[in-house]
């Protein structure tokens, strides 16, 4: 990619997006491209198709999506599927029809077997039973996991798909009804903290293990691939380690400074036993994540605080 290249981040204004959008600058490029719901909505098909031939971008980063935890999946499992289904379809049609170069696909983790053996590797995909707490939003990515692969077949797309771990970092999403398990936690023991409260209660056992990437790491990883990396196979991008929900607990309850119990509600869904990739393939590569998670958590940390005052 040229520093004066036309790059397109869908999804800028999100926690994944915002983190290439923030590393594309820090990298020196020059030409970047991203519009809010407001000015470009994602679901209108002729809106996207008069940005594409208005634009025509060179490269797309595709990190636009409607994301949630366990709560909103199981609440919203229609509109998962067909928003996902949608904004993809959409957006690698019209960089297919205007000859965008190069596309790089962002899936997740939880589009693997809930069952497969850990670390996960790339080619365990569909080998067996999704989760069932997020099986329409990963349904949704094997489709556009499929659809990028199905465009490179049949015209040659230099389209990639690359499979982050779960994310956290600078501007997430807090809202305790729509958010992942990390900044869900930082925002409960915060609340509990400036309460003066005696507990805070965490959903289900707290023995699922789970592995967190800081989005900044995915970031520089997205824009390596981008540059380094062309396979129809998806690709993992991982932090290397995981732990226990129970242990993530505490180290966000110890970042935050909340100094009373956790209480486990074991009448909520656990969701998948453990989720961690094996990133040998990107590890082989030459990239390498860089933030820890006990500074990443600080790094979030702050930032909830910034959002909040």
């Amino acid at each position: 990619m040229q520093s004066d290249a036309r790059i397109f981040v869908a999804g800028h204004r999100g926690l994944a997006g915002s983190a290439i959008f923030r590393e594309l600058r820090r990298q020196g490029f020059t030409r970047l491209t991203g519009k809010t719901h407001a000015e470009l909505d994602l679901l209108d098909a002729a809106a996207v198709k008069s940005f594409f031939d208005r634009e025509r971008p060179d490269y797309v980063f595709m990190a636009a999506a409607k994301v949630g935890g366990i709560l909103a999946n199981e609440t919203f499992p229609a509109e998962f599927l067909l928003k996902n289904l949608q904004i993809q379809n959409h957006i690698i049609e019209n960089a297919w029809r205007t000859g965008v170069k190069k596309l790089l696909f962002l899936g997740s983790s939880c589009i693997y077997p809930k069952m497969a053996s850990q670390p996960l590797k790339e080619e365990c995909l569909l080998t067996g039973p999704l989760e069932p707490t997020n099986q329409w939003y990963a349904i949704a990515k094997i489709a556009g996991i499929k659809l990028c692969q199905a465009f490179r077949r049949q015209y040659g797309c230099d389209y990639i798909c690359a499979m982050p771990t779960n994310l956290y970092g600078l501007n997430d999403n807090y809202d305790l009804n729509t958010s992942h398990v990390l900044p869900a936690l930082i925002r409960k023991f915060h609340e509990a903290k400036i309460a003066g409260a005696e507990t805070v209660t965490c959903w289900g056992t707290g023995a699922p293990k789970r592995e967190f990437l800081f989005a900044d790491d995915l970031a520089s990883a997205c824009v390596f691939l981008m540059r380094h990396y062309s396979d129809e196979q998806i690709i993992n991008i991982g932090s290397g380690a995981d732990l226990d929900i129970k242990a993530l607990a505490g180290l966000v309850q110890r970042t935050v400074g909340f100094k009373g119990r956790i209480v486990w509600d074991k009448s909520k869904p656990d969701g998948t036993p453990q989720k961690w990739l094996d990133s040998s393939r990107i590890f082989g590569l030459g990239w390498k994540p860089e933030i820890d998670l006990n500074n990443g958590i600080r790094l979030a940390y702050e930032d909830f605080l910034e959002i909040k005052s």
